[in-house]
């Protein structure tokens, strides 16, 4: 089974270093505040077809590390 995880990136040179899905320039602080705001997966993916649920639950994971 595939480490969630590696869905997780940062490099420099996207959203200065900070934690992003799969090289988007969409932040895991983005997605953990849309679902902190109550917003459910199916909203997220439906704002930002490119994601999977793989990748919101990789945040999850990765804000419980």
């Amino acid at each position: 089974m595939e480490n969630d995880l590696t869905r997780i990136v940062t490099d420099e040179a996207i959203c200065n270093g900070k934690p992003v899905i799969r090289g988007y320039r969409i932040t895991v602080q983005t997605i953990l505040g849309y679902l902190t705001a109550g917003e459910s997966e199916e909203d997220i993916i439906e704002a930002y077809p490119f994601l999977e649920e793989a990748d919101i639950k990789a945040c999850v994971q990765y804000a419980n590390q």
